[in-house]
């Protein structure tokens, strides 16, 4: 090989599973298109450039873990992935708020829309959390739940019946879609860097995040980026996704629970306005240090 010749990135790992089709939820799926970069492209930016093989391995993986570890973003966008997606726009559409990648979406103006639709089991109708005013916790009833699956079934089956009648009757697609519910798929060719899909799956893998989304940012962590780049993805475990990030006032309040006072932590929290000295109430920020606290098996502030 000649000074000029370059070679192209290739991992065996993810090779094996390019094209493959990993389905989640009913009806959607996630197969990985095409790539470019592995470990070695990140911290060959890093580095600039280096001999082959001056470098071990042990430390390759350090340089990555202290990239990750300070923020060092750029080499991470040395690493580029495309994906092919099929997924409830109700789903997509928290997905495409992150404005960081290159989309094409199946279109419903060009061609007929996707017939598949997100159906609900009785077992799966979530709850409203009570503190999280845009997440859930826990689930109704399945006699209950079984009442509302099969009024989703009638409304999926209607929703589709009237798109398919003005269809049928030549009107155009573009407006024949407009009542099409959120459950209906979607597909979309979806491209980003490494350093932009971390952030997504940190988001999004986020036990706070939607339970449709988490699974697909799941999938795409676990069965992809970590074969992609197993470095990488060892060290966001540990310093994103695994991690703690503590504000100025939570480590003020550390301080003062480590030397076990209670009442001073309390007192503390009251002058803050962290609890509501009427009501007792405790606020968001409160209840945010409180499940970092169980989390190091740290004693809540009462």
């Amino acid at each position: 090989m000649t000074e000029n010749q370059i070679v192209r990135a290739s991992v065996p790992a993810l090779d094996e599973i390019l094209g493959q089709s990993f389905p989640i939820l009913d009806h959607g799926h996630i197969r990985v298109v095409d790539y470019m970069g592995d470990d070695a492209a990140i911290v060959q930016a890093a580095r600039v450039s280096y001999g082959a093989g001056t470098k071990q391995v042990h430390e390759d993986r350090g340089l990555i873990r202290y990239l990750l570890r300070n923020a060092h973003t750029t080499p991470f966008e040395m690493c580029k992935i495309k994906l092919h997606v099929r997924v409830p726009m109700d789903c997509w559409r928290q997905w495409i708020r992150h404005r960081t990648a290159s989309v094409n979406e199946y279109s419903t103006r060009y061609s007929e829309a996707i017939a598949d639709q997100q159906t609900t089991l009785p077992d799966e109708w979530r709850l409203q959390a009570a503190q999280n005013k845009q997440g859930s916790d826990g689930f109704l009833a399945p006699e209950t739940g079984s009442e509302l699956t099969a009024a989703e079934a009638g409304f999926h089956q209607a929703a589709r019946e009237l798109y398919q009648s003005r269809i049928n009757e030549g009107v155009a697609r573009e407006q024949a879609r407009k009542d099409l519910p959120l459950s209906t798929y979607t597909e979309a060719y979806w491209s980003t860097d490494l350093h932009n899909l971390l952030h997504f799956l940190q988001l999004r893998m986020d036990g706070h995040a939607q339970y449709e989304i988490r699974q697909y940012a799941s999938l795409i962590g676990e069965e992809i980026v970590s074969r992609w780049v197993p470095l990488a993805w060892e060290a966001f475990k540990d310093y994103r996704l695994n991690a703690l990030r503590l504000s100025g006032p939570e480590i003020e309040l550390m301080r003062i629970l480590i030397t076990q006072d209670q009442a001073a932590a309390r007192v503390w929290m009251l002058e803050k306005g962290w609890i509501n000295p009427a009501s007792g109430k405790k606020s968001r920020e409160a209840l945010e240090i409180e499940s970092k606290l169980a989390a190091l098996g740290l004693k809540t502030v009462g």
